[in-house]
């Protein structure tokens, strides 16, 4: 049975402490499956232990052995939650030997696939939808008998698409011509996958919207994985929230290359400053929050999308915000997931020809408020900083920061915050 957080904080709110972040979800995710396509010439170090991570982990260790051999039998490989498995595991087992059913929970099977299952048949995947036309499951046969080199995405849909078939693409006899169809999405991922390819040896071109990868062999080599910014961004927001605060996260780049590092500039806004330190970098609250008219886009940067309108409501800061269209086909429609919740401390997210905008006139903090999470591990790490501000906040299926941040309950508990299992 799912247990509920209660999460309060007494007392003076001065946030002092130092956090260690678990690894990368996308850096880890990619690390692993560039490392078995490799045949483990590539190692990887900082492994998260994130859900979505050994999950995947344990689906490719699993998956070792039988891929030398053909198996003639259809293998069902389970993602259960994790998305990016999903989408990577669609391209990775096309070009592997075998029959597999790939498949997920309920929720998955609403989560589109169709866009990727298309491109992976234009360059000769043998794959077909074992249930619903266009979403898990798959049947798939591989190993793919290449057609084409050319093949066209859309850019505007999810990001993890095309790293997909960037990944696999040293690997296909005739390589990969990527088109990208329409405004790129998200492209710090891109940008990720392609870093992290050249990490270990293997080049590309990118010219207009088209991104090239020849036939190529992987050189022995170790990605190491940065500590997580998606979960440095709840730290972000508890120094937001916070009357001061002073947080340490170590390991942690300037330079990074994951795209949820916008945040240290984002949170410029609300008033908070990032620095460099000797072994990572620290957060702090200047009481400088600005008045913004601007729109801000974060096309680039979705998964921050919760994490910011939530200070953004909190601080009562009527802001609008663009780039969320893909928060309806995450864990949850987030869009909708946020309307709801933000309902309860008297907020609204009014959406206007791909424009949202806050409306705080109405906000108000009752003593306790209880937040659903929609099986989303977002929504509970976007609400519970709101306990700086509301005496109690329960925060109902605790278990699904399991997903991308096993330990933040124990985090916040060495923050001063008081969190209990009811």
């Amino acid at each position: 049975m799912s247990k509920n957080a209660l999460v309060s904080f007494k007392g003076t709110k001065n946030i002092n402490t130092e956090i260690q972040l678990t690894g990368s979800k996308s850096e880890c995710n990619r690390a692993l499956i560039i490392s078995a396509l490799s045949k483990k010439l590539v190692k990887v170090e900082n492994l998260s232990n994130a859900a979505d991570t050994v999950t995947l982990n344990g689906i490719l260790n699993n998956l070792e052995e039988e891929l030398e051999v053909e198996i003639q039998e259809s293998k069902t490989v389970d993602v259960g939650p994790a998305g990016t498995a999903m989408r990577f595991l669609s391209a990775y087992l096309s070009a592997k030997n075998g029959n597999f059913l790939l498949t997920g929970t309920e929720r998955m099977k609403q989560r589109p696939i169709g866009i990727l299952a298309e491109a992976l048949r234009t360059i000769g995947a043998d794959i077909s939808y074992a249930e619903a036309e266009g979403f898990p499951p798959l049947n798939i046969v591989g190993p793919l008998n290449q057609k084409t080199a050319e093949v066209k995405i859309k850019g505007d849909i999810s990001s993890q698409y095309i790293s997909a078939l960037l990944m696999i693409a040293p690997i296909l006899p005739q390589g990969l011509v990527l088109e990208i169809e329409g405004e790129l999405t998200s492209k710090p991922y891109v940008d990720m996958t392609l870093d992290m390819l050249a990490e270990v040896g293997i080049e590309h071109t990118w010219n207009g919207n088209s991104i090239s990868i020849k036939p190529q062999a992987f050189k022995h080599g170790t990605l190491v994985v940065e500590p997580d910014w998606s979960a440095a961004s709840y730290w972000y927001s508890i120094a937001a929230l916070a009357d001061e605060a002073e947080i340490s996260l170590p390991a942690l780049k300037e330079k990074s290359l994951q795209g949820d590092s916008q945040i240290k500039n984002i949170m410029k806004i609300f008033g908070i400053a990032t620095s460099k330190t000797d072994n990572g970098i620290a957060i702090s609250n200047l009481g400088l929050s600005l008045d913004t008219k601007e729109v801000l886009d974060l096309k680039t940067c979705p998964d921050l999308a919760q994490t910011i309108v939530v200070i953004a409501a909190a601080l009562g800061k009527n802001m609008a915000f663009t780039g969320l269209e893909t928060l309806k086909i995450k864990e949850t429609d987030r869009i909708a997931a946020l309307q709801n919740e933000l309902a309860k401390i008297g907020v609204t997210l009014i959406e206007d020809n791909l424009v949202y905008t806050l409306n705080t006139d109405h906000l108000h903090f009752p003593d306790k408020i209880t937040i659903a999470t929609y099986e989303d591990h977002r929504m509970a790490m976007a609400f519970a900083p709101l306990a700086l501000l509301i005496n109690e906040v329960e925060i109902e299926e605790m278990q699904v920061v399991e997903k991308s941040y096993p330990y933040y309950w124990e985090d916040l508990k060495k923050a001063g915050f008081e969190v209990r299992e009811i």
